[in-house]
């Protein structure tokens, strides 16, 4: 109960912002805990409701614009950003199929996530059967490690991407209902 008055207290100061003339108190006369969490959720509603509109994809695109232009920020910016349009699009080529690799060490067995394999590195591998795969850390899989694998040194696993990331972010506890149900039988 204190950390929800705590956090109503810390938006109500967001009133602090608005004109003296404005501000509820002056004109309502009384204090009303409260309004400053509603200015703030109206504040944020505003904002999405204008960046999904035209003059929002004109102000995102200036942003972006003057983000490229600034040198080291460009490099991180175009990075980030075209990682995160790839792992959040809906095409599917942001994580193929999910494995098991031998990760840390040689008797351990890490989820991965198979990901395209650049030519280069391929070239550079001798012609083996190499696939490039992302481990994920857990509970957070926006972490993780990429490296390059020999095909042969996979497991190919029949789950999804989803499935395989429920696993990681809960660290192992919700599983598939296929492990449930063998879990179960052998209790």
């Amino acid at each position: 109960l204190w950390v929800l008055s705590f956090i109503i207290g810390i938006l109500d100061q967001s009133l602090l912002l608005l004109p003296e003339v404005w501000h509820p108190d002056n004109l309502l006369g009384i204090h009303i805990p409260g309004l400053g969490v509603i200015l703030t959720v109206g504040t944020v509603l505003l904002t999405g409701l204008l960046v999904r509109n035209v003059f929002g994809q004109q102000l995102l695109d200036w942003w972006e614009g003057l983000l490229r232009r600034i040198p080291f920020v460009n490099a991180i910016y175009n990075s980030v950003k075209q990682v995160s349009d790839t792992l959040l699009s809906g095409n599917g080529n942001s994580f193929r199929k999910v494995l098991l690799v031998r990760y840390p060490h040689a008797q351990a067995w890490s989820l991965a996530f198979q990901t395209s394999v650049p030519g280069e590195v391929t070239r550079k591998l001798y012609g083996d059967d190499y696939v490039g795969v992302f481990v994920p850390t857990t509970p957070s899989p926006v972490n993780g490690f990429y490296f390059y694998v020999k095909k042969s040194e996979t497991i190919e696993l029949d789950i999804s991407v989803d499935a395989a990331f429920k696993a990681i972010v809960s660290m192992g506890v919700v599983t598939t209902p296929e492990n449930a149900a063998q879990l179960a039988a052998s209790n």
